[in-house]
Parts: C-alpha cells; structure tokens; sequence
C-alpha cells in the first residue's frame, strides 16, 4: 500500500497528506477549490520548515516530501491508483455520503476507503458503498503531523484483514493507534466533548470566568490547555456538531449541547477559525486574550 489519496485539504487533509509524504508514500491531495490546494502545499511547506529549523530533518527530506505529493481538483483522476483513500472533507453526514457514494464507484474495488471522521457513524458510512468490509474510520489528531494517536474505528462490517491492515499503516507512519468500536462519538470525542460542553455550562452559569475555569484544568487536572481554548482551536461548530450526534445517538440529556455554544456558532464566533470565540485570536500577539463578550 504505497498510493494515498487525501479527499479535503484543509486542516486535518493537508495534515494526512503531510505524514504519508513524508513517510514516502506516494499521495494525491485532492479539492475542489485550487486555491483550497494551493494554501495547503504552503502550509505542509512552511512546516516542514519548521522541522528543518528544529534540525529534524533535512532540505533533501522536505524537497522528496514535496515531491511525493500531486494536488487534484477530480476526484475520480485523483483516486485513480489509490489503495487507500482517507476522507477528510467537512464533519456533515450528508457530504460524507456523497463523497463515499462516489469513491465506491472510482475507486478500484481492492481499495481501502477511510474516513477521518470525529463522530459520524462509520457503519452509516460503509452502508453508502458496495464495500463496507473495506470502510474504516481513520481519526487522525489535531495537529497531525505531531500527536501519535490515530482512532481506528470499526464499522458493524470492516473486516479484520481491513482493520489489521490499517493499524500496521498507521504505526509505518510512527502513529500509535487504537481500535475502538462505532458507536456516538467513539472514545475520544465521548469523553473530551462532554467535559468541553460542561465548561461551557458552568461558563454559562456564572460559576467562572473564562480564564478561571481554563486555569483550574490546567493546573488542577494538568492539561495542557483548557477546555474553553482547545474548543476554540477545534471550532465551536465542530464541538456543536459531534455534541449533537451524542445526544441523538445515545439519547440523553446530559449530551444535550449547551445555549451558549449554541448561541456562539449561531453568531458566527466559531473560536480561531473566525478569529474570536471564547478567546480573541486576531489581535496579532501570542498573549491569549478573552472575548470582549465574556469581560462585560
């Protein structure tokens, strides 16, 4: 299994297609939108660079990495000798079936399709192609190229030669992988979402300033950021997103997400990616600043 194909280019897309290249397999990037690919390539580049500067690795590592990768706008040219495929498009079921629907007919039938799902169900995924032995969920972390956990998660019908297969994959790229099962949220997001949307609540009901509570997890519970900043750094739309599949698949009100998160990615506060969530993050100093908002 040498030929990757990596469908989305964004954050979690372009961090896959960095650890495979680099790791000298051979990966096509694909989207839609060529700028989408473009700001990708610039990002794998500059850190790469960072690697350099850290001295581990070299120019000729960083040019070969480069090298490895070829950017799509199609997905069937993309795929096209693909033997695994990881999907990394938006967190929204429906583009997900899509995409899935149109890699089982590309695809060749020997082909592995992965998804880098945090939430949806893989078994739903699978039932999208005619090869739901052969869907897997491939739950990289943010950001990729430095955390080692990779969540395989198994589908009601991923085979064990598919899965196998799929954990030697991820250890070849120096990741440390754990099987789990497909159920809501799996088991990162089944415990890390409900403490995030907890903080939120007590945000929310006044027990806290934002800062306090980030505080009390980081010193008290040793963390290495609070929950309020990693949720900003995530995307309060995701957080919503993955609480809302909790709560619909296990079907109790202690997954309910809370108003406030609600509230926030109604006005658009989505934390790092629109520039202001919990915390303001334009303001052009490493310093963490809290949201206007939370100091009235």
């Amino acid at each position: 299994m040498k030929n990757i194909a990596v469908i989305g280019s964004g954050t979690m897309g372009n961090g896959i297609a960095h650890v495979f290249a680099q790791n000298d397999y051979k990966v096509a990037l694909i989207d839609i939108n060529q700028d989408a690919l473009t700001r990708a390539l610039a990002t794998i580049t500059k850190n790469l660079d960072r690697l350099i500067k850290k001295e581990r690795i070299s120019e000729a590592d960083k040019d070969a990495t480069l090298a490895n990768i070829t950017n799509y706008t199609s997905i069937s040219k993309g795929v096209a000798k693909a033997d695994l495929v990881i999907e990394a498009a938006t967190e929204n079921p429906d583009i997900k079936f899509k995409i899935f629907k149109e890699l089982d007919e590309v695809c060749k039938p020997e082909c592995i399709l992965a998804s880098n799902t945090s939430s949806i169900s893989i078994t739903k995924i699978g039932a999208q192609t005619k090869r739901p032995d052969k869907v897997i969920g491939m739950h990289f972390m943010n950001p990729v190229p430095i955390m080692k956990l990779v969540e395989i998660i198994r589908g009601y019908k991923t085979s064990d030669e598919v899965t196998k297969t799929i954990m030697e994959t991820s250890k070849s790229l120096g990741k440390a992988p754990v099987e789990v099962n497909d159920y809501p949220g799996f088991v990162a997001n089944r415990i890390l979402m409900p403490m995030i949307n907890e903080a939120i609540i007590t945000l929310n009901e006044g027990i806290a300033g934002v800062e306090e509570i980030d505080t009390v997890m980081k010193l008290g519970m040793a963390h290495p950021m609070g929950p309020l900043q990693l949720a900003d750094f995530i995307g309060l739309d995701i957080c919503l997103s993955i609480m809302e599949v909790l709560y619909e698949g296990l079907g109790n009100d202690k997954y309910a997400p809370s108003p406030l998160l609600i509230n926030m990615v109604t006005a658009g506060n989505l934390g790092v990616k629109s520039g202001e969530g919990f915390y303001s993050w334009g303001h052009g100093t490493k310093d963490l600043i809290v949201s206007d908002y939370f100091k009235k």
